[in-house]
């Protein structure tokens, strides 16, 4: 993926900036200057930057568990913050940045400055190659070799050469950094599905109320009611939810091979934990076979077969098969996403 060209500008040097990334620092230094330029701001604080940085990576962190890396410290800075200022995971961004531009905490002011020494003058490198720190400042400050902005000790004023680029490219000049970001996590997290959708805060997610109708109505209307796994109450048609057994923060899909109906009251408790393993497999297991077997019987063209593919690749075969071999398909899938959940940060349910 390129960047949108110019005829005067050296966009060259632009894409420069994002070779040979060891942290996402650049990333979210980039991100915010967009988001701060979109707003009219071209004369933008630090703080205000180093605040963004934080809010864009806030969900990435917190809510589906990303490895950043050992070496950057955006990761260390968001899990800082969050207990110092007491954020919940699920802030908006722009409530997290106005808590952190706001705040009182010197201890919250001195983690953001971290990244002062780390990202303004470094992400012009590429304008001033080889250069230290104090001379990337001076020079910056004339617009020396087009930079991208002058660089001052509280604040940088983005070059006016620059903003009608900015400004009109700002939507594909997101998604190249986007693009490039997914590409420098999934290399740190390769065992971890769906890089791209967890890079920012989905608007809304879907419900899951066709799964809940055209599905595991019909089993329970075939079957009667079915015992949740975890609390063995009993579910009935209209008093149960369907939940993911692997949390949606770390699959990121609603496919029904990861979703069982489940007792309203406990999936709230349950929220984003892993289910352990040993103790919760077999019942899941049952309850999915359960599944499989009616509603191909009772509606065979239902489009929610189809997601079993991913782990039988011909659901006709399915009778010929015994219980064993479905049983460890099944495990072959489900027991690496519990590993790598865990590994990745999600905890298991008490």
């Amino acid at each position: 993926m390129k960047l949108p060209g110019s005829s005067h500008l050296p966009i060259h040097l632009l894409a420069s900036c994002f070779n040979n990334t060891v942290a996402t620092y650049k990333f979210y230094w980039f991100l915010s200057i967009l988001h701060a330029t979109e707003n009219g701001e071209t004369k933008i604080q630090k703080k205000d930057l180093f605040a963004s940085m934080i809010a864009n990576a806030w969900y990435t962190v917190n809510y589906f568990h990303i490895s950043f890396g050992k070496q950057d410290k955006l990761q260390w800075a968001i899990e800082r913050v969050k207990v110092l200022e007491n954020i919940p995971i699920d802030q908006e961004r722009l409530e997290i940045i106005k808590q952190l531009t706001r705040t009182t905490s010197k201890e919250t002011r001195r983690t953001l400055s971290y990244f002062d020494r780390q990202v303004p003058h470094w992400f012009l490198s590429p304008w001033f190659p080889k250069q230290l720190q104090g001379v990337i400042y001076n020079a910056s400050k004339g617009f020396a070799n087009q930079s991208l902005y002058a660089l001052h000790d509280e604040f940088i004023v983005i070059n006016p050469e620059w903003i009608n680029y900015l400004l009109e490219n700002a939507h594909m000049l997101k998604a190249f950094c986007y693009w490039n970001l997914a590409i420098f996590l999934q290399a740190k997290n390769p065992n971890v599905p769906d890089i791209p959708n967890k890079l920012i805060k989905p608007a809304l997610r879907n419900g899951l109320t066709k799964q809940r109708k055209e599905f595991w109505d019909i089993v329970i209307d075939k079957n009667g009611p079915q015992h949740c796994i975890y609390t063995k109450r009993p579910l009935d048609k209209g008093d149960y939810v369907v939940e993911h057994f692997i949390p949606y923060a770390f699959v990121s899909h609603d496919l029904i091979w990861n979703l069982i109906p489940a007792d309203k009251s406990f999936n709230s408790s349950k929220s984003d934990k892993i289910p352990p393993f040993d103790i919760y497999f077999d019942d899941f297991f049952q309850m999915q076979i359960m599944g499989i077997d009616t509603v191909r019987k009772a509606k065979p063209e239902s489009k929610y077969l189809q997601e079993y593919l991913t782990i039988f690749p011909d659901l006709s075969e399915i009778n010929d098969l015994s219980n064993n071999f479905i049983r460890e398909r099944f495990k072959q899938v489900i027991q690496p996403l519990v590993t790598i959940a865990v590994n990745n940060g999600f905890e298991y349910m008490s």
